[in-house]
């Protein structure tokens, strides 16, 4: 079959690979779509996070974790395991968790110890970059509705991650919440966070499409940090207080440091983004001076099935975020694209999705 494989940094090659065959309680999806993350494209410019003294990816592997598909083929007791059927268009979390960690056994899998994501690790969790994929026993497996159009399909993934930011904000009717990033997560969190009504709902955002699909989708108050002072506009719809809530999705250290300005005393900062390097803060602003309440967001767990919801009711849609598609033939182009503000959401399809 045809697959991108990520052998380092920079060093990712189009090749012919086996396909994958299914064992007891395994089955193999027939790839449909799978998205370029945030994530992927760190990772292919050679991420510290990533590419460390000992590397978190297990080279060669199959890149790849925005992926949904079609049952192919199912392995030993595999249909009851997951309950699904030849035929049907399902998607697995991005993690492939042990099921035998502290956190497994807790139901916290989303934090499992051994911690192999679809995409980075190589046999174990190759991911859905390829024509077809195998998805491992301990995988968390969703069924989508035959009904949802290709690209609200693709984008479960990355919803389910700004639904669990969301939550994780605890958002209340009275705040108001300023999400900086608009990509592709961050237009996610903003139709969200637009479902909860907060009082007011602020985007911060240097590219003026990224901030105008924000407005659509339910932003009251959209900032370009280039050119305008965001800590004083932000100010003034709060009293002099600052923002209730910070969502920190720019994947820059300048939008931690913008949110540690800009919150309230007593605000709720969640950090969601993956760093390409370290970021440093004066750490006394989040005990010392205005006690904040620093809040992680990883994965998506237990929140696929409200993304499946959300998207089959129209809640929440792809319109103007999946912006480019391209064949797995033509990974070059669609890494390059995917790498820079010329996109907000880049797919790669199968022929068969191509047709």
């Amino acid at each position: 079959m045809t697959a991108v494989v990520c052998h380092g940094p920079e060093d990712y090659r189009v090749e012919q690979v086996d396909r994958p065959t299914p064992g007891t309680s395994e089955m193999v999806i027939r790839i449909t779509a799978c998205g370029i993350c945030a994530s992927d494209c760190k990772c292919w410019s050679g991420a510290k996070m990533f590419w460390g003294e000992n590397p978190w990816v297990k080279a060669p592997v199959i890149p790849g974790h925005e992926f949904f598909g079609v049952v192919d083929d199912l392995g030993p007791d595999a249909a009851e395991h997951f309950g699904v059927a030849a035929g049907d268009t399902v998607i697995a979390e991005q993690i492939v968790p042990c099921d035998k960690c502290r956190y497994c056994r807790a139901g916290q899998y989303w934090m499992c110890e051994v911690h192999n994501i679809f995409g980075f690790q190589r046999k174990v969790a190759d991911g859905g970059m390829s024509e077809y994929m195998l998805i491992p026993r301990t995988a968390r497996v969703h069924t989508i509705p035959k009904t949802m159009k290709l690209a609200d399909a693709a984008i479960i993934e990355p919803l389910s991650c700004a639904i669990h930011v969301v939550n994780r904000a605890e958002m209340q009717l009275d705040d108001v919440v300023v999400i900086a990033g608009a990509g592709p997560i961050g237009l996610m969190m903003v139709q969200v966070a637009h479902l909860r009504t907060p009082k007011k709902l602020v985007v911060i955002d240097m590219v003026q499409e990224r901030r105008d699909l924000a407005l659509k989708f339910g932003a009251d108050v959209v900032i370009d940090p280039a050119n305008e002072n965001a800590d004083a506009i932000v100010k003034s719809l709060t009293g002099g207080y600052g923002c209730d809530v910070y969502i920190e999705a720019t994947g820059s250290p300048g939008g931690v440091t913008q949110g540690l300005e800009l919150i309230r005393k007593l605000g709720r900062f969640v950090e969601f983004s993956v760093f390409g390097k370290e970021t440093s803060v004066d750490w006394s602003i989040i005990g010392d001076r205005k006690e904040l309440d620093i809040r992680g967001a990883h994965l998506g767990p237990y929140c696929y099935p409200i993304a499946i919801d959300l998207l089959d009711r129209g809640l929440v849609t792809s319109d103007g975020i999946v912006t480019h598609d391209y064949a797995f033939e033509d990974w070059d182009e669609a890494i390059k694209v995917a790498n820079s503000l010329d996109s907000i959401k880049v797919l790669l399809k199968s022929a068969a999705s191509m047709a």
